[in-house]
């Protein structure tokens, strides 16, 4: 018998599963768009927010009728776009920096903590004030809020502000799955390495995180996206987490984001019975990171 037996008699369901999460939701409307439909459909289990874009309130209202199919959180975002306030030392133009750039910050120590900070903290108050609630979770654009200077302060508004059964992306993942998926590990490895130390003040605080993440590569379209999806989802662990990025193209995605037409292939798949019927086949289910209790 497949699985194994509670003291009152009930299997216990062993099937392996994993969770998608959609990132960038509110950059774009037809991102949002595409988004709600695979959300409805079942085939994404969490979103992150970017609620400074100026499409986030129409997009918060939109979602709001999908509550509860899956996890909503804030997306931070802290590069390529325009922070919510001033912040005069990381984007005195008004356009928060390229990855590059935040990096290079992070890593030398030359981020103001007090203005990340205050940045965060308006970015969930713009998602309390349009969705009407917290978010179920946070994570970061660019995977920015595992970066030094960036991390505690992402842990000090789980603390102050969001604690309970709020979850945080970890980013870390083992190197030999990294080197044995074969999927652009380079990248993999070293956006991997960069959330180590963030992983540990996450266990340290005990703040709920997933222990597998999945879904890094190059956007390049050179390996179809089925056969990447295949490997992805390959073998997941407890708590395995796979980012996507699906969307739908148009002019407002096009004016903020070098990242287009792949967002639509990555649709089109997750949207397909190949998608689905990929995952029945080698017994992997589709499910919440964290099931709520009924």
């Amino acid at each position: 018998m497949s699985g194994s037996v509670d003291k009152s008699g009930q299997a216990v369901n062993r099937r392996p599963r994993i969770t998608l999460c959609a990132d960038d939701y509110g950059l774009a409307p037809g991102v949002s768009a595409a988004i709600r439909h695979l959300i409805a459909l079942g085939r994404l289990q969490a979103t992150g927010c970017m609620t400074g874009s100026p499409h986030w309130p129409q997009a918060a209202q939109s979602l709001k009728p999908l509550d509860g199919m899956a996890d909503i959180g804030l997306h931070i975002t802290l590069t390529d776009q325009s922070p919510i306030g001033p912040m005069p030392k990381l984007a005195p133009d008004g356009k928060l920096p390229s990855l590059g750039k935040l990096l290079k910050l992070s890593l030398t120590g030359k981020l103001d903590r007090d203005e990340i900070s205050a940045e965060i903290n308006r970015q969930v108050d713009s998602f309390q004030a349009a969705f009407g609630r917290l978010p179920d979770f946070l994570d970061g654009h660019h995977h920015v809020h595992q970066l030094p200077g960036i991390g505690e302060a992402v842990i000090e508004t789980w603390k102050t502000r969001l604690g309970g059964h709020v979850w945080v992306r970890s980013c870390l993942e083992p190197s030999l799955g990294i080197l044995t998926r074969r999927i652009s590990p380079l990248r993999a490895l070293v956006i991997a390495n960069l959330g180590r130390v963030f992983r540990r003040r996450l266990e340290q605080a005990a703040i709920p995180h997933n222990r597998s993440f999945r879904g890094v590569y190059d956007f390049s379209g050179k390996v179809p996206f089925d056969q990447l999806f295949r490997r992805f989802t390959a073998d997941p662990g407890p708590d395995c987490l796979m980012m996507v990025h699906p969307g739908l193209v148009d002019e407002a995605l096009c004016a903020v984001d070098s990242l287009t037409g792949q967002r639509e292939v990555e649709y089109r798949f997750l949207a397909s019975d190949s998608c689905v019927l990929g995952l029945a086949e080698r017994g992997i289910a589709l499910s919440p990171l964290f099931p709520k209790p009924l």
